[in-house]
């Protein structure tokens, strides 16, 4: 074993499971990675332990699964690779955000404590929970009607699962909880203090989640008192002002936390990230110029430029909140994997399943591949991949699905690439915003971040866009950036880096194979792409509201089916 080697460790808080990496700050080569999934998962139906049962939109996770984890596979990592504590320079967190954790002065979750145990606004509020979205709809338009400022860097649009509207629904909903909370704190930095006992704020999670500005800081205190009278001091008295820049040294590793994961205390711990953030680095990203697409339940795409730029439907844009010295832009497509999950689920029939079993693949494969052999527009359908709403460049939550163009002989693979298609038209179209806002893009990168990679997906991408598709190498990007963040957070001096820049040339890496646009396929799909951009703009600005119409009569439909029922 040489000694000489240095690495660093990257934490990954996704959805339903963490994933660790050991990383060699040399080569970027990963050592060992482990996952855990979370026992409790993602808990939306009833609190542990309870027979306290949750209203729709409720989404939480279990405080002791965080740390479990940690110890779960931390001291995984060394056992595997066999390398020493002594080795490890640093540690690098990101999180899921907003993910709202209400704490004692201490650190300690109120959910572990026995009085708030059946409370839900006790219990870390992860990043699906939307529950709170008649909170996000006041707060946009008491934005909007005061004219604060901040909200141009949102999209004009302040998101449901964001910090401020969870606060607001436990202040709002269960005031002995919030008084109760001495810290309403993002997971990404609960996790830095539980680490290092000390009680840090990271630019991350403070620009894209909490309304944060370099330039502006905070709303101010008027803002908040015109919410409630109660939140006049939220930051002060909940919170702290003072935020850390990415790839700073956080603190170390306490004596106790060293014990939890076989390493060494006084190990450097990097300020904490949000997760899909941290994959642009990774992803061979520190420039402007580059869009990375991040693929999970929903697609980011993150993009960095020397400029700010006003970009319609934008889900964020922060200085320094990617790369320090260049602005972070963000959009977001409300349905990615889950999309294609969902109609494997409930569109395949009989038949085909029958048919993976006799050749023993799995019926993802045997659609992909059946979709494979198709040609572009031979399906007859087009598709608006709204199943989630529209986040980016509507940002319209109520808007819903449509596929049209159905017959009586469609197969299920035409349906499964027309939603693929739709997939890469909402980037297209996303891609073409920016562009027209004046942010440069000339070069696109797929993170799959642990989803298994998409052939057809990138294909169809590549001649939708018409770009050359590249791919981050790293099945763990985000955990990846994580551990690049912790070799700038250790220094040159302790054989890190001086900058993300130094630490992307030599740890992150793209894979040799790349997606070339077919020039009959281009032609092909930019006709489908008209039709699209027809319907796109049809429902989504307001010109046929059925979606909606018919969302509401559903709603009220189910409400008195309620009703009746108790």
């Amino acid at each position: 074993m040489n000694l000489m080697k240095k690495y660093t460790i990257g934490i990954d808080f996704g959805a339903d499971e963490l994933q660790t990496v050991l990383v060699n700050t040399a080569t970027g080569e990963e050592a060992a990675s482990a996952s855990y999934k979370y026992p409790h998962g993602i808990i939306t139906d009833q609190i542990p332990g309870t027979d306290i049962h949750l209203e729709p939109g409720w989404a939480l996770h279990h405080p002791d699964d965080y740390l479990n984890g940690l110890k779960r596979t931390v001291p995984n990592l060394l056992k595997m690779s066999g390398i020493s504590p002594d080795q490890i320079i640093g540690i690098g967190i990101d999180f899921q955000g907003s993910t709202v954790i209400p704490t004692n002065d201490n650190g300690k979750p109120l959910a572990l404590f026995e009085e708030y145990r059946n409370e839900p606004h006790a219990w870390p509020m992860m990043w699906e929970h939307t529950a709170a979205q008649n909170k996000a709809t006041l707060l946009t338009q008491l934005a909007n009607d005061r004219f604060e400022p901040f909200l141009d860097r949102y999209g004009g649009q302040i998101n449901a699962e964001w910090f401020f509207p969870k606060v607001w629904q436990i202040q709002d909903e269960n005031l002995s909880v919030y008084h109760a909370a001495d810290r309403l704190i993002e997971g990404s930095d609960w996790i830095v203090w539980q680490l290092t006992g000390e009680e840090t704020r990271n630019l991350s999670a403070a620009g894209y989640k909490a309304l944060w500005s370099k330039s502006e800081g905070f709303p101010l205190e008027p803002f908040f008192a015109a919410m409630d009278d109660g939140l006049t001091d939220v930051i002060d008295s909940k919170m702290k002002r003072e935020i850390l820049p990415l790839g700073q040294k956080a603190g170390e590793l306490t004596e106790g936390a060293a014990k939890w994961l076989n390493l060494s205390p006084g190990t450097p711990v990097a300020t904490g990230m949000i997760g899909p953030q941290t994959a642009v680095p990774a992803a061979s990203i520190a420039e402007p110029g580059k869009m990375a697409l991040v693929i999970g339940s929903i697609i980011k795409l993150l993009v960095l430029s020397k400029k700010e730029y006003r970009v319609p439907g934008m889900s964020g844009m922060v200085e320094d909140g990617i790369v320090p010295g260049l602005i972070g832009f963000e959009a977001e497509q409300a349905s990615g994997i889950n999309h294609f999950d969902w109609f494997i689920r409930n569109g395949i029939p009989g038949d085909y399943l029958r048919e993976a079993r006799k050749h023993r693949i799995t019926i993802d494969k045997l659609i992909k591949d059946k979709a494979q052999q198709l040609d572009p527009a031979e399906s007859g359908l087009v598709v608006l991949d709204w199943w989630n709403g529209n986040r980016s460049i509507l940002a319209d939550k109520d808007l819903t699905g449509l596929i049209l163009g159905y017959s009586l002989s469609t197969k299920p693979e035409e349906i499964f690439r027309a939603i693929v298609e739709a997939t890469t038209f909402g980037t297209r179209k996303i891609f073409e915003t920016f562009i027209a806002s004046g942010v440069p893009i000339n070069e696109i990168i797929v993170v799959p971040n642990g989803t298994s990679e998409n052939t057809l997906l990138f294909n169809i991408l590549a001649n939708v866009t018409r770009m050359e598709i590249k791919i981050a190498e790293s099945s763990h990007a985000c955990a990846l950036g994580s551990a690049m963040y912790a070799a700038v957070a250790a220094g040159k001096e302790n054989g890190g880096y001086r900058s993300i820049q130094d630490a992307v040339l030599k740890m992150a890496r793209l894979k040799e194979k790349t997606f070339i646009p077919n020039n009959n396929d281009k032609k092909t799909y930019n006709r489908v792409y008209s039709e699209f951009t027809l319907l796109h703009d049809y429902f989504g600005y307001g010109h046929n509201n059925a979606m909606k119409r018919l969302r509401n009569l559903r709603d009220s439909i189910i409400e008195k089916k309620k009703r009746l029922s108790l």
